[in-house]
């Protein structure tokens, strides 16, 4: 068994097997004519089930083989032009070939001692981000598993930060639109059922900063201590961006700590176009940022960024046999005084790679040619008869909804777009994602490919059209 492990007599071996997987997935990439293949669980589960854990098959090959037959066949290939669900984005290869060598040496960024150079190349990009973000020389961080950890990081500080005992007075700010990590993180935190304040958004899904002005001084009136504001610099929603100034100033006016949740609209720090887009973010006290959204890293590639890097000592712990105190003194650096996480995986190596192969610009490029192609997407949906979609993009997210010309019941239309998601998935042909907009049912195109076009999207509402015509016809002759 010892022939399996990886070390200096076995690096043949090794090289063998990966490449043998690397051949495997790149036939699988190079044929994949549709995102999914349409498996059902009834029919993928007992294939899975059926597999003996406890008889190995012994060899790499028959292993491959049979992963072909439980994963990468019916995988959901987000590198297909027409996969327009979730905020899945395809990988730059340079992000792949980093997860390869990370997975290889293992290190783990915890503490110097297991990391070395890891360690500081991470610290790195966190001054990298922190420096295009404009946060200020004080600033500090630290990569995560993805959004919701940095947003429960960054209210984690930001309830020390406000220095109260009650926490049953504490408040958290949040628009409407904002993300469920935030109400996830407030129950974390051991804050009341009432800790949230949902503030509306406007037309264009945009936190109302003159219902937050109201809420903070009322907040203060009734004697509770406001404790964070969440600004959304691109809500899963509807990629809309918060007016990030002018809740700076009523966070700087009431001396709120102020988090922007920047997860999905972090691309527009690498934009060459569209980067004002975002003005306002370096005022904020935190800064979440998921790069393997806008970025095109693997999952996971996730970062909180903090304004004043003393704050950060809220999540230190030190502990003799891993980060004891005479450390700091020694000044040798170990991410577990900044993480939430133990043992954490070399992520920051991806971006490393993809920053030293194709700069910051390249990046940008891709993330300016998808939220082109939402404003490509907003005018054909307009111009479509068939549909009505809700606000223009600021990111690279289309919320809409298929509007029949002889239907006017609400609930049948309801029925009608949900049978369209449903059929559409089940067909393998394209997947796209839903949501409720007004209590409503609404499809969702969130673009993350710069290789898909505004062909592919006029095919997909096609599509979705005839499924949607065809549930319509079958629903009247059941009623007739």
């Amino acid at each position: 068994m010892r022939s399996h492990l990886l070390n200096g007599l076995t690096a043949e071996h090794y090289r063998r097997s990966v490449t043998e997987g690397v051949e495997r997935v790149a036939a699988k990439l190079a044929t994949t004519d549709r995102p999914f293949t349409g498996v059902t669980v009834d029919a993928l589960a007992p294939r899975i089930d059926a597999i003996d854990l406890d008889r190995p098959l012994g060899d790499t090959a028959a292993v491959l083989d049979e992963l072909e037959d439980v994963y990468l066949r019916d995988a959901v290939y987000f590198h297909h032009p027409r996969y327009l669900a979730h905020l899945n984005c395809p990988v730059v290869i340079p992000a792949v070939l980093g997860e390869a060598v990370l997975a290889a040496v293992n290190s783990s960024l915890d503490t110097w001692d297991q990391s070395a150079g890891g360690t500081l190349i991470e610290r790195r990009l966190i001054d990298w981000t922190a420096a295009r973000i404009g946060l200020g020389p004080a600033a500090d961080g630290v990569f995560t598993s993805g959004g919701t950890q940095s947003n429960l990081q960054a209210l984690l500080l930001a309830r020390e930060e406000a220095k109260s005992d009650n926490l049953a007075k504490l408040r958290i700010f949040a628009s409407e639109a904002g993300h469920f990590s935030v109400r996830k993180s407030a129950k974390l935190l051991g804050l009341g059922p009432d800790a949230v304040v949902t503030v509306p958004v406007d037309h264009d899904k945009r936190m109302q900063t003159v219902a937050l002005a109201h809420e903070l001084e009322r907040c203060e009136r009734d004697g509770l201590i406001p404790m964070a504001v969440v600004a959304t610099a691109g809500t899963t929603d509807f990629g809309s961006i918060d007016p990030l100034p002018e809740i700076a100033g009523l966070c700087a006016q009431y001396g709120v700590w102020m988090h922007v949740d920047a997860a999905y609209g972090c691309g527009l720090l690498a934009s060459l176009r569209n980067r004002d887009r975002i003005d306002g973010i370096e005022r904020a006290d935190s800064v979440t940022v998921d790069y393997h959204k806008s970025f095109f890293q693997p999952v996971s590639s996730s970062a909180v960024l903090v304004r004043d890097a003393a704050t950060l000592r809220h999540a230190t712990y030190h502990a003799e046999y891993l980060n004891p105190r005479r450390m700091v003194a020694e000044r040798i650096p170990n991410q577990v005084d900044k993480s939430l996480q133990t043992t954490r995986r070399f992520d920051a190596l991806k971006l490393w790679l993809t920053l030293r192969t194709m700069g910051a610009d390249g990046v940008g490029r891709l993330f300016d040619e998808v939220c082109d192609l939402a404003r490509e997407g907003w005018r054909l949906l307009a111009a479509d008869p068939r549909y009505d979609v809700v606000v223009e993009p600021a990111l690279s997210t289309l919320v809409f909804r298929y509007i029949p010309a002889a239907v006017t019941d609400p609930a049948e239309i309801d029925r009608a777009n949900l049978h369209a998601r449903k059929a559409l998935f089940a067909s393998g042909n394209a997947v796209v994602a839903g949501t409720k907009v007004g209590g409503r049912h609404y499809l969702k195109f969130t673009l993350l490919n710069p290789e898909t076009t505004t062909a592919d999207l006029a095919t997909v509402l096609d599509l979705i059209a005839g499924h949607a015509e065809q549930y319509l016809g079958e629903s009247l002759d059941r009623a007739s």
